[in-house]
């Protein structure tokens, strides 16, 4: 969609304007207003023909999962009907390339499967309607040349169809289609031919079956040249022109495909409409977290550490000299028994805090850049996880939070009731916020606790505790922050999450990193790169071909 010139699409909707007038211009009022008041007198003939063109639709879903077994129903489902809205709003038939999109994002399928086999049922698209036309216009007239237009067409389709076929059916995993899935092509298109069928009863005629499907399947391959969004100009032309074959008053036989059109434009856009967002992952792909699968969670570790197994805090640090020796020499040398140890990650530092936390007595380990909060708390998991820990904790080294609550923050996962503990301010006790920041944690806080299915009370606390197994699973996938993601990882990976209230000191030194601007740019996106991270299994499946 990106290749096509924005003149081309500039002119496509502007050709859309004389296109509509001449329809408005030609159609009898009349007419129209005669089948839309028979239209709404029978309510079961709407149903009727909505089912028939959304049972065409699932039997085309069932098509393209043949063609490719990899490929949910679902999916399936909604790829097409994405297409299907978005060429009614776009010209140039800009939907197509969106089928390919939405399931090489939603699903594990890959873009050249994708492609190929979209190209393929095409093919097979026009191929089937263009040979069940020529069989419709045989029943309808006794003359080969009425049917003249049809054949010849036909007959490229398939020769079209064939080319395609034998081609990008040697794509894996894509699939030839074969005589059940050809047949189920065809059902889809007989199921169309009843909204024309119904409309037309509507509008008085008697055209038979035979006639509907002639009408559609003229109405479908002028379709194909689509420049105004929906085909609208290009599928009124070659309906009524079928109309006229059959002997239809052009005035009514416009009226008839007009509404026809209609009653598949309204099921386009709002079926289209609802397959952005459903099956999950809607186009967007996943806004919330994915529920984990409870086999894949590896069970907890049964029982208590042994208390000669440390509980390893460490403090992330950049630049705090100014409070981090204090907040070092706070640190409890026991917490239940376990001795406690104390590591400052010095973040590229510059003005001494490695040195006074050492001198205070933590072990110190030093980047020797700024790379990120992120990255020093990823760091950090890994050091603490070299002395086999009873429990991890970290919290800021500002002395925003109070290392004397070591205890109450591990007891949880030292009882074995906790994998991931968070320190709720919001729960506790907070001692001074600046306002902004307070709204701003809440806004955070509650858009968290909803895209990660969870109560959450406090999404950007500092203060955070962890099971060994819950060290060695998270993975923080951004430098910057890891508040939300760590979160959102831990609890996609099904660790279990408590909360705790904690007190709350407002710094007193020293700079927060966090503009709301830079924070936002930087955390959004790593949010939703979490949230549509591939899970284990879909890594574990193998590359095709």
């Amino acid at each position: 969609m990106r290749r096509v010139p924005t003149w081309a699409v500039v002119a496509a909707f502007a050709a859309t304007v004389p296109v509509v007038w001449l329809i408005v211009a030609s159609v009898d009022v009349d007419a129209l207003g005669s089948v839309w008041s028979n239209m709404t007198d029978n309510p079961m003939g709407i149903v009727i023909a909505l089912a028939a063109f959304g049972a065409a639709f699932g039997l085309r879903s069932l098509a393209w999962v043949r063609v490719l077994p990899v490929l949910p129903l679902g999916q399936s489902w909604a790829g097409i009907h994405v297409a299907l809205g978005v060429n009614h709003v776009l010209p140039l038939r800009l939907g197509e390339p969106l089928r390919i999109v939405s399931v090489a994002k939603r699903t594990v399928t890959g873009w050249q499967e994708a492609t190929a086999s979209t190209i393929t049922l095409r093919a097979a698209d026009i191929m089937t309607i263009a040979l069940l036309g020529g069989i419709a216009g045989l029943g309808a007239f006794s003359a080969w040349w009425a049917v003249g237009g049809v054949v010849v067409l036909g007959v490229a389709g398939v020769a079209a169809g064939v080319v395609w076929l034998v081609r990008l059916s040697r794509t894996r995993p894509v699939k030839a289609p074969g005589a059940f899935t050809l047949l189920l092509i065809g059902g889809a298109w007989v199921l169309e031919a009843v909204v024309i069928h119904q409309v037309s009863s509507w509008a008085g005629l008697d055209i038979g079956f035979s006639g509907a499907f002639l009408v559609t399947a003229a109405a479908v391959v002028s379709q194909i040249v689509a420049f105004a969004p929906g085909g609208i100009g290009t599928y009124e032309a070659g309906g009524v022109a079928a109309m006229v074959f059959l002997g239809v008053d052009p005035a009514v036989g416009l009226a008839v495909v007009l509404s026809a059109h209609a009653i598949k434009t309204a099921y386009s856009l709002v079926f289209g409409g609802i397959a952005l967002f459903t099956p999950s992952p809607g186009i967007f792909g996943h806004l919330r977290l994915r529920v984990p699968d409870p086999d894949a969670v590896p069970p907890p570790s049964p029982g208590r550490a042994d208390v000669d197994r440390p509980i390893v805090l460490f403090m992330p640090a950049y630049n705090e000299a100014a409070s981090v020796a204090a907040v070092v020499r706070r640190m409890p040398e026991t917490v239940a028994g376990h001795p406690v140890v104390c590591i400052v990650v010095d973040d590229g530092s510059t003005d001494g805090t490695g040195v006074i936390a050492e001198k205070a007595g933590a072990l110190v380990v030093t980047q020797p850049e700024n790379r990120g909060l992120g990255a020093a708390v990823r760091t950090g998991l890994a050091v603490a996880l070299e002395h086999e820990p009873a429990a991890v904790a970290f919290c800021d080294a500002d002395g925003e939070y109070a290392p004397e609550e070591l205890g109450d923050l591990v007891a949880p996962i030292l009882d074995g009731t906790a994998d991931y503990v968070v320190g709720s301010r919001f729960a506790g006790d907070i001692e001074h916020m600046l306002p902004h920041r307070r709204f701003g944690n809440q806004v955070l806080t509650k858009t968290l606790s909803w895209v990660a299915r969870q109560r959450i009370t406090d999404g950007q606390s500092g203060y955070r505790a962890f099971s060994p197994r819950a060290a060695e699973a998270a993975e923080v996938i951004h430098d910057f922050n890891y508040a939300q993601v760590i979160t959102l990882d831990l609890l996609g990976k099904g660790m279990r999450y408590v909360e705790v209230p904690i007190s709350y000191h407002f710094r007193t030194s020293g700079e927060s990193f966090i503009k709301l601007g830079r924070y936002l740019r930087a955390v959004v996106p790593a949010v939703y790169r979490e949230l549509n991270a591939p899970s284990a299994d879909e890594r574990a499946v193998p590359e095709p071909g």
